[in-house]
């Protein structure tokens, strides 16, 4: 093995199963910034995606794809379809071909079961070790089938890092295995830099003199968006001239919370950008609010959170799986029950004690325990000490 950088002093060769380009979403993006960070101190990694990610069908939103160039310096070879099993093998084939010292399989939900699991056997066979990132055990909404789904793939690897504590004891339902490990998710910083308020402002045609909160990503029920509008009737932010900018493509049915704002009679109080956000402007959405919120119903843990510690902006989120392990209670934003009222009130005290300040100040200094330097050094040590064969 070569020396690297990491502090597992090799030089792994890496292939990592999972969405990457030109699929879209926040899966894809972590999956190219983890292979960037690990390419960074000296691994090599070659990003195995899905030709056929999700049938049209079963896709709630627009579209799986971006438009944007394939990523510089990343290998990325589109291989798998979620129902065709010939390309699970095929893939297990490719993979097996370029002889990796570990193989890394992203999992989030159980329809990919028996492909990312029909894969991690073919290459256990050959020797290879498979670690799992595993966002979701069970999913947020849940299905028939969805436990034999998981088991099926949890015993297809040899170990397992999750983003919260709340999935690392979601595990313990399907193995006893002590090789796994809790890494927080690190912060998104692959969006661009900072820009002030005022500009942000502007390019989304927001008035400056207003203040805003943001609710960010696709939209179901499992996060709590109308519990946020619920909060926003709350009187006493009628006096802070609080508005709500909701960004994000609606994967369920938009007209109950459409009819939810008209019943309050919120729409000048509302704005919502349905529709998939461009990575280029991702920026602009969270400089412009004061206050990132996610009024979650469950969670495990969230891009969205790591995404505005990049960007300084303080954090509302509810006290459901890993989000409270990311955000510390008036430090660097709140941590409030699953309830309207408690939501509405935490916006109140922000608002009327202006805290903004102090708790941008708080995300500052809470940043740099989720670099990514650290998570692939702690990725690389857990498969030198458990792993590696």
């Amino acid at each position: 093995m070569n020396e690297s950088r990491s502090g597992s002093n090799t030089s792994l060769k890496i292939a990592l199963v999972g969405p990457a380009h030109p699929l879209r979403g926040g899966i894809a993006d972590f999956n190219q910034a983890l292979a960037r960070s690990l390419d960074a101190v000296g691994h090599r990694v070659t990003l195995f995606s899905f030709y056929l990610q999700y049938p049209g069908i079963l896709f709630p939103g627009k579209s799986q794809v971006t438009q944007g160039e394939l990523p510089a310096g990343l290998d990325i070879r589109s291989t798998i379809s979620s129902v065709n099993p010939i390309s699970w093998y095929s893939t297990a084939q490719q993979i097996a071909a370029i002889s990796p010292d570990l193989v890394i399989i992203r999992y989030w939900l159980p329809f990919m079961a028996p492909a990312l699991g029909t894969i991690a056997r073919q290459l256990r066979k050959k020797g290879i070790p498979i670690l799992a990132i595993t966002d979701n055990v069970l999913p947020h909404e849940k299905r028939l089938g969805d436990e034999l789904l998981t088991s099926y793939f949890v015993k297809s690897c040899d170990g397992f890092i999750t983003m919260s504590r709340a999935v690392l004891k979601d595990l313990e339902k399907f193995t006893k295995t002590n090789k796994k490990i809790f890494l927080p998710h690190p912060v998104y910083d692959i969006f661009g830099e900072v820009v002030s308020k005022a500009s942000a402002r502007q390019q989304l045609k927001l008035k400056e003199s207003d203040r805003y909160i943001l609710f960010f990503g696709f939209i179901r029920h499992y996060k709590g968006l109308d519990l946020l509008i619920e909060a926003m009737a709350d009187t006493r932010l009628r006096g802070f001239n609080v508005k709500l900018l909701v960004a994000g493509e609606f994967y369920e049915d938009e007209k109950p919370y459409r009819d939810q704002i008209q019943r309050l009679g919120l729409q000048d109080v509302v704005r919502i950008d349905a529709s998939f956000i461009d990575r280029n402007m991702i920026k602009y959405y969270f400089c412009a609010a004061d206050m990132i919120v996610q009024p979650y119903r469950t969670a495990t843990q969230s891009g969205i959170t790591q995404i505005a510690y990049h960007f300084g902006r303080p954090m509302l989120v509810t006290d459901v799986g890993g989000l409270s392990e990311i955000v510390d209670h008036e430090k660097n934003g709140y941590v409030v029950p699953v309830d309207a009222a408690a939501i509405a009130e935490a916006i109140v005290d922000f608002y009327q004690n202006d805290r903004e300040v102090s708790l941008a100040r708080g995300v500052l200094d809470a940043r740099a325990r989720f670099s990514w330097n650290s998570f692939v050094e702690s990725l690389t040590d857990f498969y030198v000490r458990d792993l590696k064969r």
